[in-house]
Parts: C-alpha cells; structure tokens; sequence
C-alpha cells in the first residue's frame, strides 16, 4: 500500500477515562468521522451541545459521564471539557500534517457568535458570552465558561468564543458549541500541502 494512502487511514481516535470522588467519564472520540454521537452526561442540555460538537465537526463521539448533580453541576461540566480536550490532544499525536489553526462564524437567527482555536500546545481561554440567565434548559449556564476553559487547558490550545450578538441564551450558547466545532474541524483538519510537516517554526507543539 503507498505511503500517502496509509497515512490517509490512519485512525486518529483515541479513548479517555477520567475518575475521580465527584464524577466518573469514559470518552471516546474520531476525529475523522462522520458526526455520530453517542452522549450521556445526566445533563439533557449539555448532552445535545456534545451531540452538536459532534455534527458540526464531523467527529464521531461516545460519551458516558456520571457525578454527584445532586450536589453541583460543575464537577460533572468542568471534567468533561478536561476529558475531552485530553481525548482531542491524544487522537491529534504529534499534530504533524495538522492545519492547527481554525475559524468560524456561525449565526443562529439573532445571534451571531464567532470561535478561533490554535492547537498551539499553549493553553489560554476567553469566553465572551452574554447570558442574562441562571439556567438554559436543565443546564447552570455560567458552566459553559468552565467547560471551554476546561478544553483548553487539557488539549493544550488557544479557545476564543466571543457572543457578537443575540437575545435569546439558548440561541447564543448554541451557536457558540456549533462555532466551536466547526473552527476546531478546520485546526484538526489534514493540510494535504504540509502533509508530514509539523505547523510550527519551533519543532514543537
């Protein structure tokens, strides 16, 4: 088989355990797949945002979180933004051949959010949302703020997810999950021109 075809199917998945006293999350992710999701968190509203990753980045998904809700959601919210930032850093390897960069702009009616992600091995996070609720759905809306943040630290990468505009909270998380996706499809994304080439002058992400 030639090389460049091998590379090609080359699976970049990779399964992630993470358990600890409050929450217990196995997660498994296809960077190269077809946008199937399997979730369930215990959060009905944070199970549809991780579906919504999937689609719009053509990731395929599997998810099975439990923690202690009765307590908080935010054990359970914050660990599966860490578990799913550690399962994109390993699927990725040493990210050679890797765009590493990626935008979108996604409007959803009235709002209009906007994500950029650089797979740069530095974490840094800034979320800019407008939420004027306690809850979205069955969801504690300030988590998202600490789910992204979470990513970020543990796949090592730059998260930008600014609100533009938009009434409606539900409309303006929604809208940030599915720019997050697809700028994250782009950074994850094969770049066929630097096919064996690592996306950094350093030598190192």
């Amino acid at each position: 088989m030639p090389r460049s075809l091998a590379r090609r199917r080359t699976a970049r998945r990779s399964a992630v355990s993470r358990t600890t006293r409050e929450t217990r999350i196995a997660l498994t992710v296809k960077i190269d797949g077809r946008g199937q999701a399997d979730v369930q968190t215990g959060i009905r509203f944070l199970d549809h945002m991780l579906e919504l990753v999937a689609r719009h980045g053509a990731f395929d998904l599997h998810v099975r979180a439990t923690g202690d809700l009765d307590v908080d959601q935010h054990h359970l919210v914050e660990d599966l933004g860490i578990t799913l930032g550690d399962a994109f850093a390993r699927a990725l390897g040493t990210k050679r051949g890797i765009h590493r960069a990626g935008y979108f702009v996604m409007p959803m009616d009235e709002t209009l959010a906007v994500a950029a992600i650089d797979l740069s091995g530095r974490p840094h996070a800034v979320i800019d949302l407008k939420l004027r609720v306690r809850r979205v759905g069955d969801l504690q809306a300030e988590l998202v703020q600490d789910f992204f943040e979470g990513f970020a630290a543990s796949a090592r990468a730059n998260v930008h997810l600014k609100v533009l505009y938009g009434r409606s909270s539900h409309h303006q998380i929604e809208a940030i999950f599915k720019a997050f996706a697809r700028a994250l499809r782009a950074a994850t994304s094969r770049d066929r021109q630097l096919a064996r080439v690592l996306p950094s002058t350093k030598g190192l992400l």
